[in-house]
Formats: C-alpha cells, sequence, structure tokens
C-alpha cells in the first residue's frame, strides 16, 4: 500500500483495469445465479423479493452509496500533501459517519419494513436491515484502499462478496423452502425470497471481514507512516465530518438522478401505454421486464469498466490537482477518457450487431422474448457509450471540487429525458422502445454538460481523432467481421440454442483479435499508451511481430 508517484500516469490504468475485470466478473455471476435461484423460489418468490431488494437499494442510496468515492477523494487529497496523519483522522470520521447514518438507516429499514411494503415482502426487507449497517462500513474501507490508489483489495472483496452472495442465496433459499414446505405456496416463497436476502446479507459480512484483515496487516505500514507526519496543522473533528458531508451529498444527490431517470421512465410507459394506449397493464409489466432485465441488465456490463476507471481515476487526479498539478491533471483526463473509449466503442457496436444472440445465450427463453430483448439492447448501444464518458467526467468533476455540477447536469438532463419519453409515449406507437431513446438522450445530455464543466475546471481540450474516429471505424471494421461470422455459421452449420453459443463465442473472439488489429493498424493506441494497461508487455510483443506495430 502507498501513494508513489512514479509511473503514476499510467498507473491508475491499470489499477481500473482490476476493477473492471472485478466488476465484469462480478455481473456475470449475478447473471448466472439469478436463473437456478428463479427455479428454486419461483416467479413469486421473486415478487416477494424484487420491491424489497429496490427499497433497500434506496436506503443504501441514501445511506452509504456514496461513502467510497468520498472517502477516496477526501484521503487522496491528504495523501498527496503526506498529511497522514489527517488521512487517519478522516478515516476514524468516516467510520463515525457511517455507524450513525448506517445504523439509522437500518434501524428505518427494519421496523418501517411493515409501512413501506405491506405483506409477506416485508419479511424480505428486514432481513436485507442489518446488510445497509455492514454495507456502509464496508464502503469506507473500500475507499481507504482507493485512496491509496490500491485497488487490489476491493477487487478481491467484490468478487469475495457476489461468490458468497450467489452461493448462500441459493442454498438457504433452498433451506428455508424445505423447512417451510409444510406451509401454504405463498408463504413458502416468500421464505425462499427470505433465503436470497440471506445470501446478500453473507456475500457484504464476507468482503468486510476480508477487508478488515487486509487494513490488519497494513496496521505496521500506516502506524509508520503517521509516526513521520510532522504536520501541525491538524484537522478538527468538527471540520472533518463538514467535508465528508460536502462531498457525500453532490456524490448522492447525482447518483440518485441516475436512478431517478430509470425509475420515472418506468412510471412514465406504466402509466402512459394504460390511459393513452389501453395496453393490458400485464402485457406491458412483462415487457418491460424483459427491457429492465435483458437489455438493461446486459448494456451495464461494459459500462462497469467505465465505473472501475472512474473510482481508479478519482484519487489520482484529486491528488494532483491538489498539489496544483494541472498538467498532470489534463494528461490523467486524456489517458482515461482514450482508454475508456477504446473499450466502450467496440463493446457498443458488438452488442448491437450480436444482440439477439446475445440474449438468447443469457436467456433461453421463448422466441419472442428473446428478439424483443434483442431489439431492445440494440437501440441500447450508442447509450453503453454516452454513459462511459459521463460516469468518468463525473468522477473528474468530483475530483476537481467541482461535485455540485454533476448534480445540476443530471437535473438538466432527466428535465430532457422525461420530456423526450413522455412525448414518444404519447404521440408514437414506439411503447418500450421509447425508453432506450429517452436514456440515450440523457446519457448524451450529461456528456454534453460533463464535458462542457471538465474544460472550464481544468483547461482539458478533448482530442477527437484517435479517441473516438477511429475507434468507431475500428469497431465498423470488427462489426462487419462479426456479422458475416456469425449468420454465415448459423445459416449454414450451426443451429438451434447449441450452434448460436459456437458461432458467438467464435465471433466475438475472431471479432475482438480484429478490432484490436485495426486499431493497432490505425494508430489508435501507441506503444507507451498499450505498455500502461494490464497485460501491456505481452501485447506489444504480439503486436510486434503481427507487424502491427513498430518496434
Amino acid at each position: 500500500m502507498g501513494t508513489k508517484n512514479k509511473g503514476e500516469g499510467s498507473s491508475f490504468v491499470k489499477q481500473a483495469g482490476i476493477l473492471a475485470a472485478a466488476g465484469i466478473i462480478c455481473r456475470i455471476i449475478g447473471l448466472l445465479y439469478r436463473s437456478p435461484l428463479t427455479g428454486i423460489i419461483g416467479e413469486t418468490g421473486n415478487g416477494y423479493y424484487a420491491p424489497a431488494y429496490r427499497y433497500y437499494q434506496m436506503i443504501l442510496l441514501i445511506s452509504s452509496y456514496s461513502i467510497p468515492s468520498a472517502v477516496s477523494k477526501v484521503i487522496s487529497q491528504r495523501l498527496a500533501t503526506h498529511q497522514y496523519k489527517n488521512a487517519q483522522r478522516i478515516f476514524h470520521c468516516s467510520i463515525i459517519y457511517v455507524v450513525v447514518v448506517g445504523g439509522i438507516a437500518s434501524l428505518f429499514a427494519f421496523f418501517g419494513a411493515d409501512f413501506l411494503i405491506p405483506g409477506r415482502a416485508a419479511m424480505v426487507l428486514r432481513t436485507l436491515a442489518p446488510t445497509i449497517f455492514f454495507s456502509g462500513l464496508l464502503g469506507v474501507l473500500r475507499g481507504y484502499f482507493q485512496a491509496n490508489r490500491s485497488m487490489v483489495q476491493t477487487s478481491v472483496s467484490q468478487i469475495l462478496e457476489q461468490i458468497l452472495n450467489a452461493a448462500v442465496s441459493m442454498l438457504a433459499a433452498w433451506g428455508l423452502m424445505q423447512i417451510f414446505a409444510g406451509e401454504d405456496e405463498l408463504t413458502c416463497a416468500a421464505w425462499g425470497a427470505v433465503g436470497s436476502a440471506v445470501g446478500t446479507g453473507v456475500g457484504v459480512l464476507i468482503a468486510l471481514a476480508f477487508m478488515l484483515m487486509i487494513y490488519h496487516m497494513n496496521r505496521k505500514i500506516i502506524r509508520r507512516r503517521i509516526e513521520r507526519d510532522r504536520s501541525r496543522d491538524l484537522l478538527e473533528t468538527g471540520e472533518i465530518f463538514k467535508i465528508i458531508l460536502f462531498m457525500v451529498t453532490p456524490v448522492l444527490l447525482s447518483t440518485f438522478a441516475y436512478n431517478a431517470s430509470a425509475l420515472i421512465n418506468q412510471t412514465l410507459y406504466l402509466n402512459l401505454m394504460q390511459s393513452v394506449h389501453n395496453a393490458s397493464y400485464d402485457d406491458i409489466t412483462i415487457i418491460n421486464g424483459i427491457y429492465d432485465t435483458e437489455a438493461v441488465g446486459l448494456s451495464n456490463i461494459p459500462i462497469a469498466i467505465a465505473s472501475a476507471m472512474a473510482s481508479a481515476i478519482l484519487p489520482s487526479i484529486a491528488g494532483s490537482f491538489e498539489t496544483k498539478k494541472k498538467k498532470d491533471v489534463r494528461h490523467k483526463i486524456s489517458v482515461a477518457i482514450k482508454t475508456i473509449m477504446f473499450i466502450a466503442i467496440p463493446s457498443a457496436v458488438g452488442m448491437t450487431v450480436l444482440s439477439r444472440p446475445i440474449v438468447w445465450l443469457l436467456y433461453n427463453t421463448n422466441t419472442d422474448s428473446i428478439r424483443l430483448g434483442g431489439r431492445l439492447l440494440a437501440a441500447l448501444g450508442a447509450s453503453i457509450v454516452f454513459y462511459s464518458l459521463s460516469t468518468l467526467s463525473n468522477s473528474i468533476l468530483q475530483a476537481v471540487g467541482k461535485a455540485s455540477k454533476p448534480v445540476t447536469n443530471a437535473v438538466i438532463a432527466l428535465a430532457v429525458q422525461t420530456v423526450v419519453a413522455a412525448a414518444l409515449l404519447i404521440f408514437t406507437d414506439l411503447g418500450i422502445y421509447s425508453l432506450p431513446i429517452a436514456v440515450t438522450v440523457y446519457s448524451f445530455m450529461m456528456c454534453l454538460l460533463n464535458g462542457i464543466a471538465v474544460k472550464k475546471a481544468t483547461g482539458y481540450h478533448q482530442e477527437i481523432e484517435k479517441t473516438f474516429v477511429l475507434p468507431l471505424v475500428s469497431s465498423a471494421i470488427m462489426g462487419l467481421v462479426v456479422a458475416g461470422i456469425y449468420y454465415g455459421l448459423t445459416l449454414t452449420v450451426l443451429k438451434g440454442y447449441l450452434g448460436n453459443a459456437v458461432a458467438l463465442l467464435l465471433s466475438v473472439a475472431i471479432g475482438g483479435l480484429t478490432y484490436f488489429a485495426a486499431a493497432l493498424k490505425l494508430g489508435v493506441m501507441s506503444k507507451k499508451e498499450l505498455l500502461g494497461i494490464p497485460g501491456g508487455s505481452m501485447i506489444v510483443k504480439f503486436a510486434v511481430k503481427l507487424h502491427l506495430l513498430k518496434n
């Protein structure tokens, strides 16, 4: 654990790569275990779990969701100027903050469950309530290590959390349903949902235990740094809490606005389709479920890479900004945006071209659902790029002391997308396809407004050709190759579900190599930039041998 500056220009890219890999693994585990869990608790059990989990997420969002980013930013600023005593005092005060706020939130969820969700779903929320408290503590520890620019601990804890969540959710759900097998079907399903909630809590507890163990192992290093610190300007406790609140609140509000976008769109769709188009509630609920679970869920996977980059870049830029290294700040912004676009653009093109095969592979449902899910995922393609960029720019603005700007921008974007969604739902027959259009408008507006704010705050001028144009050209070439391989195979020799899986995996593998070769040949990434990413030295060796890169 340390804060050395050597090689810092590319080190956060490697750290982001570690976080991104963990994020993708966690999302894949999440996608894979939901199907067998649904097989155990049934649609009825899911019906009890889903509303409880939504309230759990909302309370968690308000109480502690923004803690890792806030802790990471304020501690990294002190570490950049070697104020180790102040950094440790901020860490201790952050613990106190989440104990108080998380404790109140947990008690509210536990005792207010019957008021929030009448019926059997309330017992699921009560089971989730303690997890809110432990999630806050886990967030502080993750933010602390991120501030020290070490993402391995957070990544391992995230994977442990998700693995334990998946395993215990299924075992606990099955076990409780066996115990209450003599009860009526609804009661049995509700206890199955409780078992799933137990898995969520166990996952968080194991991840917290792991982070506490890592912190304990680093105590001597932390103590030696504090002993070397000769700073006399120590922060008062009240001042620290004020700093935490000023950082937490804008992050919370911008995250809330992001989540409000999906909630508003869903509410508009359900209400307007019934009132304006006389659609059946059951029909539109099923369609909305396909959109939310299949299309949105899959489009969020590449966005996880942007979230990882945002987490990695925040302490790095905050440290450079605190020490007034403006040129360094602009360089890190440039590297981060270029890296994200290098990944997000081909991901968006690939998911658009192969949307139906991907949905078929992961959600082997009926033909109509696969077709609808595929079309909706394709419609969300552009939003993957815009959300990736806006997620990153949110973090940049927070790092340079403009945390309130993403909140203002989110409110403006939210207003625009709400008008667009309502107009499309009222005056056209697009139906559910209105939502991905509105989402794309929202994410584009966030990109545009955040980009203007970043330029004003840092003086950063966006490079266009290598960041956007050439990756898009390379992705277009990849898209043609991928479509040719997949549809060529499935229309001739490979048939059915298994044929789809084989053709999809082959086309993705060859498509990835095609994109990388085209990008290197066009000069999107230099040798120096490649060496800055995880596994870069190996990539450079192969690229030189294949004459895609000059030695």
